[in-house]
């Protein structure tokens, strides 16, 4: 395939990458890496990606493009009987890390004592700490007030997590509610959550 590449060929090898990666692999990725000196241009690419959406469309997994780049997912209605394939359970993430995340993107960029005040309670450092480790919220900057307090924000991890491309794609908040409840029983991490 040195230096030319066919159609078929180039689906098979982009599909294969993303499939293969452990990561969300975007057109950039893609062009640095398996297509290098194959001479594929951004639009063949481009289109190449499109069939292969509409190629996976109705299936058990579908190829999706999120913040960071595209990567195969399996389709949200099957996760309780692939669940049956992990029976033991892990911790799952609590109410109040829920509700501190959802803050955090719908507000963002947001102080923790900003988010305590909505709230109404104090928020444990734990929870910024996990959410911080996930890689979901990173600090910002610094807010312009005594004490130049942490500016938290959403990262490209916490979208491509949550499968998103941007964050205008969040549900509006009285449904995000509704959805958080649900999160705590679907949603989980490898650390202990308070």
């Amino acid at each position: 395939m040195a230096g030319k590449i066919n159609d078929v060929q180039l689906i098979q090898l982009v599909e294969a990458a993303i499939f293969a990666a452990d990561k969300p692999l975007s057109t950039d990725d893609l062009q640095s890496t398996v297509l290098d000196g194959l001479n594929v241009s951004k639009k063949r690419l481009s289109d190449t990606l499109a069939r292969l959406i509409q190629d996976y469309a109705g299936r058990g997994i579908n190829l999706t493009e999120t913040a960071s780049g595209y990567r195969f997912i399996t389709r949200p209605e099957l996760s309780d009987y692939l669940a049956r394939l992990w029976p033991e359970r892990s911790p799952r993430y609590s109410r109040a890390v829920l509700e501190t995340l959802a803050l955090i993107a719908y507000r963002q960029p947001i102080t923790r004592g900003e988010i305590e005040d909505i709230r109404g309670v104090s928020v444990s450092s734990q929870i910024m700490r996990t959410l911080l480790d996930r890689g979901w919220v990173k600090v910002v900057g610094h807010k312009e007030v005594p004490g130049r307090p942490g500016l938290y924000a959403t990262t490209k991890e916490f979208l491509d997590y949550f499968g998103l491309k941007h964050l205008n794609q969040l549900p509006p908040l009285p449904e995000f509610q509704a959805i958080s409840l649900d999160l705590a029983d679907t949603v989980v991490t490898t650390g202990e959550l308070h």
